[in-house]
């Protein structure tokens, strides 16, 4: 049987303009030579720049594996709940009906190409963001669409989802850090413990 396994990983950090900073550089460095060790088949990644970035450093690391861009991967929020969590009011702040619509074509245009089996074994490395890596996890799991809240995501962060025929997503790594040092693991939102 046929599986496809996809590792979703967020960009490297990057400054407020979207570039990586040196420290992103470095995190996805640390990242495409773990990659590296894995039988990679393509690099897909999202529009935007710090990901466009992450997704050269990572492919340069891997001779002959195709890297191109996915729109579905592009940024943006996959679901606005009807019913509010109260510690979330504030980030939906001015979200209107036609953004949230806009979200959840996008989040299905995302699970619709890369959530589910393939014909053949394949290896994809998906360069998105924080929101999509915690939509395909949700997606994966089953999940209501509300539970994508909370599941922060590390800069350059390894998630791993195998997906097979006839059987349920398998999550086999959330937010994998372990192959960068202490000082180098952070989530980008905020002060807070770094794992």
């Amino acid at each position: 049987m046929a599986t496809r396994h996809i590792y979703a990983v967020r960009h490297g950090a990057a400054d407020p303009f979207g570039a990586l900073t040196d420290v992103g550089r470095r995190q996805t460095e640390l990242l495409a030579d773990r990659l590296a060790r894995l039988p990679i088949d393509a690099v897909w990644h999202s529009p935007l720049s710090r990901a466009v970035s992450s997704a050269e450093i990572i492919g340069a690391r891997l001779p002959g594996v195709p890297v191109a861009e996915a729109e579905e991967l592009v940024d943006h929020v996959p679901h606005v709940p009807a019913e509010m969590p109260p510690a979330w009011r504030g980030f939906f702040d001015g979200y209107d009906a036609k953004e949230a619509a806009e979200g959840a074509r996008l989040a299905d245009a995302l699970t619709g190409r890369f959530a589910h089996p393939a014909a053949a074994e394949t290896h994809e490395v998906l360069v998105t963001h924080a929101y999509q890596v915690a939509w395909l996890v949700r997606d994966a799991l089953a999940a209501s669409p509300v539970r994508w809240l909370g599941l922060t995501c590390g800069n350059t962060a390894l998630t791993a989802i195998e997906y097979r025929d006839g059987v349920g997503p398998s999550v086999l790594l959330y937010n994998d850090m372990g192959h960068l040092p202490d000082d180098l693991r952070w989530t980008g939102f905020g002060p807070g413990v770094r794992p």
